[in-house]
Protein backbone atom coordinates (compact mmCIF):
# COMPACT_ATOMS: atom_id res chain seq x y z
CA UNK A 1 0.00 0.00 0.00
CA UNK A 2 1.42 3.61 -1.21
CA UNK A 3 1.21 6.54 1.65
CA UNK A 4 -0.20 8.80 -0.41
CA UNK A 5 -3.84 8.44 -3.04
CA UNK A 6 -2.95 11.32 -5.19
CA UNK A 7 0.46 12.83 -5.83
CA UNK A 8 1.52 16.28 -7.79
CA UNK A 9 4.90 17.40 -8.40
CA UNK A 10 5.46 20.56 -11.03
CA UNK A 11 8.60 22.21 -12.91
CA UNK A 12 9.96 23.30 -16.50
CA UNK A 13 11.74 19.91 -16.89
CA UNK A 14 13.81 21.58 -19.84
CA UNK A 15 17.08 19.30 -21.43
CA UNK A 16 15.27 16.20 -19.76
CA UNK A 17 17.76 14.46 -17.37
CA UNK A 18 18.30 11.24 -15.00
CA UNK A 19 17.34 14.02 -12.42
CA UNK A 20 14.08 14.69 -13.81
CA UNK A 21 13.42 10.55 -13.70
CA UNK A 22 14.61 9.91 -9.98
CA UNK A 23 12.13 12.69 -8.73
CA UNK A 24 9.48 11.12 -10.61
CA UNK A 25 10.12 7.68 -9.55
CA UNK A 26 10.81 8.77 -5.89
CA UNK A 27 7.00 10.18 -6.00
CA UNK A 28 5.73 7.41 -7.95
CA UNK A 29 7.21 4.93 -4.77
CA UNK A 30 4.64 7.56 -2.52
CA UNK A 31 2.05 7.37 -4.05
CA UNK A 32 -0.70 5.59 -6.44
CA UNK A 33 -0.97 8.50 -8.85
CA UNK A 34 1.41 10.88 -9.96
CA UNK A 35 0.83 14.23 -11.77
CA UNK A 36 3.67 15.89 -13.19
CA UNK A 37 2.80 19.45 -14.02
CA UNK A 38 5.11 20.85 -16.84
CA UNK A 39 5.43 24.85 -16.55
CA UNK A 40 4.40 26.87 -19.51
CA UNK A 41 6.57 28.57 -21.75
CA UNK A 42 5.61 31.93 -20.43
CA UNK A 43 6.21 31.02 -17.09
CA UNK A 44 10.12 30.25 -18.28
CA UNK A 45 10.33 33.48 -20.30
CA UNK A 46 8.56 35.38 -17.59
CA UNK A 47 9.71 33.79 -14.06
CA UNK A 48 13.05 31.92 -15.81
CA UNK A 49 13.43 34.57 -17.82
CA UNK A 50 15.09 32.05 -20.02
CA UNK A 51 13.88 30.63 -23.27
CA UNK A 52 13.13 27.21 -23.12
CA UNK A 53 15.42 24.50 -25.58
CA UNK A 54 12.17 22.80 -25.88
CA UNK A 55 8.84 24.11 -26.56
CA UNK A 56 5.89 23.43 -24.15
CA UNK A 57 4.46 20.19 -26.35
CA UNK A 58 7.40 18.61 -26.59
CA UNK A 59 8.53 18.78 -22.48
CA UNK A 60 4.85 17.45 -22.29
CA UNK A 61 4.88 14.32 -24.56
CA UNK A 62 8.42 13.30 -23.15
CA UNK A 63 7.08 13.41 -19.74
CA UNK A 64 3.80 11.56 -20.50
CA UNK A 65 5.98 9.11 -22.33
CA UNK A 66 7.76 7.85 -18.57
CA UNK A 67 5.71 4.73 -16.97
CA UNK A 68 6.33 6.27 -13.33
CA UNK A 69 3.98 9.23 -14.93
CA UNK A 70 0.63 8.84 -14.46
CA UNK A 71 -0.83 12.07 -15.54
CA UNK A 72 0.77 15.45 -17.36
CA UNK A 73 -0.60 18.65 -16.67
CA UNK A 74 0.13 22.00 -18.17
CA UNK A 75 0.87 24.71 -15.51
CA UNK A 76 0.51 28.03 -15.10
CA UNK A 77 2.84 30.63 -13.25
CA UNK A 78 -0.61 31.47 -10.85
CA UNK A 79 -0.91 27.58 -10.11
CA UNK A 80 3.31 26.84 -9.09
CA UNK A 81 2.84 30.53 -7.23
CA UNK A 82 -0.26 29.57 -5.25
CA UNK A 83 -0.53 26.22 -4.14
CA UNK A 84 -3.87 26.03 -3.07
CA UNK A 85 -4.73 26.62 -6.41
CA UNK A 86 -2.98 24.01 -8.06
CA UNK A 87 -4.27 21.84 -5.43
CA UNK A 88 -8.50 23.17 -6.12
CA UNK A 89 -8.06 22.45 -9.74
CA UNK A 90 -5.87 18.39 -8.97
CA UNK A 91 -6.67 17.15 -6.33
CA UNK A 92 -4.08 15.82 -4.79
CA UNK A 93 -3.46 14.80 -1.27
CA UNK A 94 0.29 15.19 -1.79
CA UNK A 95 2.80 17.88 -2.99
CA UNK A 96 6.50 16.49 -3.62
CA UNK A 97 9.28 19.59 -3.72
CA UNK A 98 12.50 20.15 -3.82
CA UNK A 99 14.18 20.10 -0.39
CA UNK A 100 15.83 23.00 -1.44
CA UNK A 101 12.14 24.89 -0.69
CA UNK A 102 11.86 23.26 2.95
CA UNK A 103 11.88 26.29 5.73
CA UNK A 104 11.46 29.05 3.19
CA UNK A 105 8.79 31.45 4.22
CA UNK A 106 6.75 30.60 0.66
CA UNK A 107 6.72 26.72 1.83
CA UNK A 108 5.86 27.01 5.29
CA UNK A 109 3.20 29.13 4.52
CA UNK A 110 1.94 26.35 2.13
CA UNK A 111 2.62 23.90 4.79
CA UNK A 112 0.63 26.17 6.94
CA UNK A 113 -2.26 26.21 4.62
CA UNK A 114 -2.18 22.45 3.58
CA UNK A 115 -2.10 20.90 7.57
CA UNK A 116 -5.80 22.38 7.24
CA UNK A 117 -7.23 20.48 4.60
CA UNK A 118 -5.11 17.35 5.50
CA UNK A 119 -2.50 17.27 2.33
CA UNK A 120 1.38 16.67 3.06
CA UNK A 121 3.87 18.05 1.52
CA UNK A 122 7.24 15.39 0.61
CA UNK A 123 10.33 17.37 0.45
CA UNK A 124 12.94 14.84 -1.82
CA UNK A 125 16.42 15.60 -2.55
CA UNK A 126 17.71 16.68 -5.52
CA UNK A 127 19.95 14.48 -7.54
CA UNK A 128 23.69 16.01 -6.79
CA UNK A 129 25.55 14.88 -10.04
CA UNK A 130 23.34 16.95 -12.79
CA UNK A 131 20.94 19.82 -13.51
CA UNK A 132 19.95 21.66 -16.63
CA UNK A 133 22.01 24.91 -16.13
CA UNK A 134 25.49 22.38 -15.80
CA UNK A 135 23.98 20.70 -18.61
CA UNK A 136 23.69 23.97 -20.13
CA UNK A 137 27.00 25.28 -19.35
CA UNK A 138 29.06 21.78 -20.66
CA UNK A 139 27.61 22.46 -23.95
CA UNK A 140 28.69 26.44 -23.97
CA UNK A 141 32.15 25.37 -22.93
CA UNK A 142 32.33 22.31 -25.92
CA UNK A 143 31.19 25.28 -28.25
CA UNK A 144 33.76 27.91 -27.12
Amino acid sequence: MKKYNVGFTAGVFDLFHVGHLNLFENCKKMCSHLIVGVCDDEYVRDIKHKEPIFPLEERVRIISSLKCVDEVVVVSFEEIDDKMLALEKFKFDVLFSGDDWKGSERYLKTEEQFSKVGVSIEYLPYTKSVSTTEIKNKIKSFEG
